[in-house]
């Protein structure tokens, strides 16, 4: 009887100590509360869509009793892609604010701003919303995390597309002059390969100050290139693609997946303007009548219906932010209880094939403590005036 008292009092006494529950500032039993920096306003603006629609997929999943019987709290703030004010907000956000960590914070230039200052405070900078290869260095910045396919393997598979389809191309190349887009052009450099000088005529950048791209355009044109790739972001992609169709300039054209929404940039542009641009794919589009009746894509639509009834269907922004929410969504389901600061980053890091509802069939997300690019394969696609069609094979850059 003895024996079996002193059982149950040490059972007793172990049990809190094995459910005992682990957070850093910005979780309790009831919340999780995520930052998150968006340009809703400035030159970027139309990024500001992927916040948006974050904040709705959040919504959805509070309503659904949140995770883990959490709530999440996002806390959004406008950044203008000015990356002093980035710097202003993460520290508010970190310093004031108490966030758990930084989520989906966008651009290139301003995720850099804010790098070493999140890495230094071991605060995490998890999926972050540009494709720059920098975020896949954990030996250097653990806490540091990208999601979509990198901007430098995006440049190297549009290299490998010229050269299997038009060896003795001229190209033109226009970028944005940050590391965002020289990414994307030293990724094109790179695929071209002893080729690079030879083939490309002109390279020619803007600053996202800049009015417009225009005298840019008429540069391009003048150099005699017959292929146009261009690194911009959706303000001037759009006015790249309208201005070389109203010179008459007609090259084949190669635009980078993150500017090619059809309702944010190619219908401002003109749908007609931009018939036969070549861009990469990793996720689904609701105008393809492939994915009409698809599962993953039609809880996309209901999610839509429901808690974004005015967002444009045709708008990829809404599409991305609901992926990388159902990402995170995944990562905090596997953090349980032990919601440090630490466990998020080691949860994130072991993703394995996780299949998300809007990435096309054969991409999944999937990570490791070595390898912080969740997303490593894309699709070829060209616009045919209505939307965007996929042709080839699913491919990466180790192919």
């Amino acid at each position: 009887m003895k024996a079996l008292l002193i059982a149950v009092m040490t059972a007793a006494l172990a049990s809190p100590a094995m459910a005992q529950k682990k957070y850093d500032p910005g979780a309790t039993d009831k919340e999780i509360k995520i930052g998150n920096t968006n340009p809703y306003s400035g030159p970027a603006s139309a990024y500001g869509q992927i916040g948006k629609a974050i904040a709705a997929y959040f919504k959805m999943v509070n309503d659904r009793g949140g995770i883990n019987g959490r709530q999440i709290n996002f806390v959004s703030y406008d950044d203008g892609y000015s990356p002093p004010k980035t710097v202003e907000m993460a520290r508010k956000l970190v310093e004031q604010d108490q966030v758990l960590f930084i989520f989906q914070s966008l651009g290139t230039p301003s995720n850099t701003a804010i790098h070493k200052y999140m890495n230094t405070k071991k605060v995490p900078q998890l999926f972050v919303a540009t494709g720059a290869s920098k975020w896949n260095d954990p030996k250097n910045f653990p806490w540091t995390m990208g999601w979509q396919p990198n901007y430098h393997t995006e440049g190297l598979l549009y290299a490998k597309h010229i050269l299997q389809t038009k060896p003795d191309a001229k190209i033109g190349i226009l970028y944005q002059n940050d590391d965002y887009g020289k990414d994307y052009l030293k990724g094109m450099e790179d695929g071209l390969g002893a080729k690079a000088k030879s083939m490309i005529v002109a390279k020619v950048s803007y600053e996202v100050t800049d009015p417009t791209v225009d005298s840019q355009i008429v540069q391009l044109q003048a150099s005699g290139a017959n292929v146009f790739f261009q690194a911009t972001t959706p303000k001037f992609a759009a006015q790249a693609i309208r201005k070389a169709y109203d010179i008459g300039w007609k090259p084949v054209q190669y635009l980078n997946n993150v500017s090619i929404s059809v309702g944010s940039v190619l219908k401002p542009a003109g749908l007609e303007k931009a018939v036969g641009i070549i861009t990469a794919g990793y996720q689904k589009e609701h105008s393809d009548p492939r994915f009409a009746n698809d599962a993953g894509l039609n809880k996309w639509r209901e999610f839509m219906k429901k808690y974004m009834p005015d967002g444009n269907l045709d708008d990829n922004f809404n599409v991305y932010g609901y992926g990388v929410g159902q990402t995170l969504e995944q990562v905090l389901k596997q953090s349980g209880d032990n919601l440090t600061r630490a466990n998020v980053m080691k949860q994130a890091a072991s993703l394995k094939n996780v299949q998300i509802d809007t990435l096309l069939p054969g991409i999944t997300v999937s990570t490791g403590p070595n390898d912080f690019a969740p997303i490593e394969a894309v699709q070829l696609q060209k616009f045919d005036g209505q939307r965007w069609d996929l042709f080839g094979n699913v491919i990466s850059a180790a192919q």
